[in-house]
């Protein structure tokens, strides 16, 4: 338990924001549509929490190996709850219009970008600590993950046909500050932790003395690893475009279709949870077996099974019974896909460098995110919904085909192990 609690403190602490920022994530975009009807609103509110976002991240990657991943998490998470908090107290008031919820969503943004980058960057020293492979670790929080998204989905629905969406983000101030009193009780300062030995094929590295450096050289110092990793650029391109894709859907195609649909919130949550649900069991085995797969061709399958069937189905408007086993079987694929990247992303990234490039590396995968709901609803505005869905759907087959054409995923697995590495702190 001494060496396993770190990371339960950190796997609750991502349980507990997870499933209130997925409450959001469908509260935020129903708000919008159910009261100004507009599509295009709605992908800009959702464009106005992920823009700062994204450049949050990558900004708060040197501050994060600077300060300390606990302490920036803390602070974030603490910060979130009084952000969050006044959607439900200017919505009992009356006081929830566009003017006010657009800055409030761009400071949701700026303050969740840090504290999912910092409680990523806390992952390779917890796994670390527990002596386990990196793959069993991203295995179990994705696993986790899925369950926290499935839990905020469901509830979600529920939620806001109960009490409304403005009212439903108590609860998500609420998980934030549960979030950021589990960080502070249960993790350790890992930056004043004794250097862990690497037993899961990451390399050692030996952190240099030299003069301080600013706060710009760490940035550009994250930037260049970065750029200069094949693998990472090929992941950063495929994800960035993929997860532009999935904006659009999650932001808009989906919430238009549920309504235009004759369904309510309920119905919206209940897909989210069934894809999310069906997750949980890929990161599950992906947690159990993850070291002893082949990594790529994992990968490339469930990207395939992940992605177009669940436009294409919506497109089709089929039966309900057939959307919800399409996105059963899609979701089921999808919790392979975590574990796998994030074991491959830590193994090729310095110790000493991990904060920040994690940090890019996620900001950069986002960096689309913000433009996707405003894709959708121009789509949707301007071709209708059914042929939005099937566009948007064939832009993600083509993309899931990059590791195909790509050379450079060619090394997606095989990790790094030049154990006489050093990094020299200029």
């Amino acid at each position: 338990m001494r060496r396993g609690g770190p990371f339960l403190a950190l796997a609750a602490a991502e349980t507990l924001s997870l499933s209130g920022t997925r409450l959001s994530t469908i509260a935020i975009p129903w708000l919008v549509l159910s009261t100004t009807g507009s599509p295009i609103l709605t992908g800009l509110t959702a464009m106005m929490e992920m823009l700062p976002y994204v450049i949050a991240k990558a900004l708060g990657g040197p501050l994060i190996d600077r300060i300390g991943a606990k302490r920036i998490a803390i602070v974030c998470d603490t910060a979130s709850v009084a952000v969050v908090g006044l959607v439900p107290l200017l919505d009992l008031f009356g006081m929830l219009g566009m003017p006010v919820l657009l800055p409030i969503v761009f400071a949701m943004g700026v303050l969740r970008g840090p504290s999912d980058a910092a409680k990523q960057a806390m992952v390779p020293d917890v796994a670390a600590l527990a002596d386990v492979p990196l793959e069993r670790v991203t295995g179990v929080a994705s696993a986790i993950e899925r369950l926290a998204s499935t839990a905020g989905a469901a509830g979600a629905g529920a939620l806001i046909g109960l009490i409304g969406p403005g009212q439903a983000l108590v609860v998500n101030a609420v998980t934030f500050a549960a979030a950021a009193l589990v960080v502070a009780a249960g993790i350790p300062g890992l930056q004043s932790m004794p250097e862990l030995s690497r037993t899961d094929g990451q390399r050692a590295l030996e952190v240099l003395p030299g003069p301080a450096v600013s706060y710009l050289d760490d940035l550009r110092e994250g930037w260049h690893f970065l750029r200069s990793d094949a693998v990472l650029v090929s992941i950063v391109a495929m994800v960035a475009t993929t997860n532009l894709l999935d904006q659009a859907y999650h932001a808009v195609l989906l919430p238009v279709w549920t309504r235009d649909s004759g369904h309510g919130p309920e119905l919206l949550g209940a897909m989210f949870s069934a894809f999310t649900g069906a997750s949980i069991a890929g990161a599950a085995i992906a947690a159990a077996i993850g070291e002893r797969m082949p990594r790529l061709m994992v990968y490339t399958v469930a990207f395939l099974l992940t992605g177009f069937p669940r436009f294409f189905i919506l497109a089709l408007d089929a039966p309900l019974i057939l959307i919800f086993v399409t996105l059963a079987i899609a979701g089921f694929a999808s919790g392979f896909l975590n574990p796998i990247l994030s074991a491959v992303i830590f193994e090729r990234i310095p110790k000493p460098l991990t904060g920040r490039v994690t940090a890019m590396n996620a900001a950069l995968c986002f960096a689309l995110i913000p433009f996707g709901g405003l894709v959708g609803g121009a789509l949707i505005s301007t071709i209708g919904l059914a042929s939005a869905l099937l566009l948007t759907g064939l832009a993600y087959l083509a993309a899931t085909l990059f590791p195909l054409v790509l050379k450079s995923f060619r090394g997606f697995d095989k990790a790094i192990t030049d154990a006489g590495a050093c990094v020299s702190r200029r």
